[in-house]
């Protein structure tokens, strides 16, 4: 079970990697495909996105954008094909805890919730 685990976590982390990517978010259809259709995100500034509208805003910059830098990432499963990663995100000096729960679906992983949270 740990290995499946580790996997699932594993699994999870990558796509949110590949989703911060700049080249990957400047493309509409990279980033459909790793959002769930239900997908709802609350950001840092304390809008509420959904799979459409979360669109506007990554493919409103085109590649190569800053890069996102990733620290502390951390996951758990918390329930079979369901996991959740925090991690700390710096933008350019915009620094946000960041949280993800990503399920596991017939056409792979999709992020399900997202919600950014500014940190100091």
């Amino acid at each position: 079970m740990a290995n499946e685990d580790e996997r699932a976590v594993q699994a999870a982390t990558e796509a949110e990697l590949r989703l911060l990517d700049p080249e990957v978010r400047a493309r509409p259809d990279l980033v459909t495909e790793l959002l769930d259709p239900a997908f709802v995100e609350i950001g840092a500034s304390g809008r509420r996105w959904d799979a459409t509208t979360i669109l506007t805003v990554t493919s409103g910059t085109t590649a190569p954008a800053s890069s996102v830098r990733v620290s502390e990432m951390s996951g758990a499963v918390l329930a079979p094909d369901l996991v959740h990663l925090t991690y700390l995100a710096d933008l350019g000096g915009r620094r946000a805890w960041r949280s993800s729960l990503w399920r596991r679906t017939d056409s792979g992983w999709r992020l399900y919730f997202h919600q950014g949270t500014p940190a100091s």
